[in-house]
């Protein structure tokens, strides 16, 4: 039984882990951008989020990736086996969120985030990954740390080399048994 979340900031490779360990290891991917957005956008119903997000929880054999409300991340947490925290650098994130307008704008986007078609303004995706750096990183980074401090299994990740050696890995379960 794993259930594995992914964490961490805009731009990070989040969704793309997890629809790669998902299939490596016969997970269940649930996105929570495709929980928390509608086309366009537009945010969905909090209600709405609330009860998807706690029933996919409520069940085994998941990735969850993503931040969605800041409200549900602790409950995500304590119901998870593994935690895997992007935590590389603002600037890389930028970098990463760069390259994946450039790729949406040019057609080449394999995967949008929560499958929506249209692009989000950069400057929107730039202001939200500085705000969750300075304003929801620090707690995530603690709930994270208390987490692994109570049994949790944590992997943060720091770079994008980390990321890729994760990503290729055959048994997601010894690797964060022997990097925990």
């Amino acid at each position: 039984m794993s259930r594995i979340v992914i964490l961490g900031n805009a731009g990070g490779g989040k969704s793309t882990l997890a629809r790669r360990l998902a299939e490596r290891h016969g997970l269940s991917h649930f996105e929570i951008d495709k929980l928390l957005w509608l086309e366009g956008w537009i945010p969905a119903p909090v209600d709405t989020y609330s009860e998807r997000h706690r029933q996919i929880i409520s069940g085994d054999n998941w990735i969850l990736d993503g931040l969605g409300h800041r409200d549900s991340i602790a409950s995500r947490i304590d119901r998870a086996t593994h935690i895997v925290l992007i935590d590389m650098p603002l600037w890389m994130h930028f970098w990463l969120a760069a390259e994946r307008q450039i790729a949406w704008s040019s057609g080449e986007l394999q995967h949008t985030p929560g499958g929506l078609s249209a692009m989000p303004p950069t400057r929107d995706l730039f202001r939200t990954i500085w705000e969750i750096d300075q304003g929801w990183m620090p707690g995530i980074r603690s709930l994270c740390d208390n987490a692994a401090r109570a049994g949790k299994k944590l992997v943060r990740i720091c770079s994008v080399e980390e990321l890729e050696l994760l990503a290729r890995t055959a048994d997601v379960a010894d690797w964060l048994s022997a990097t925990s």
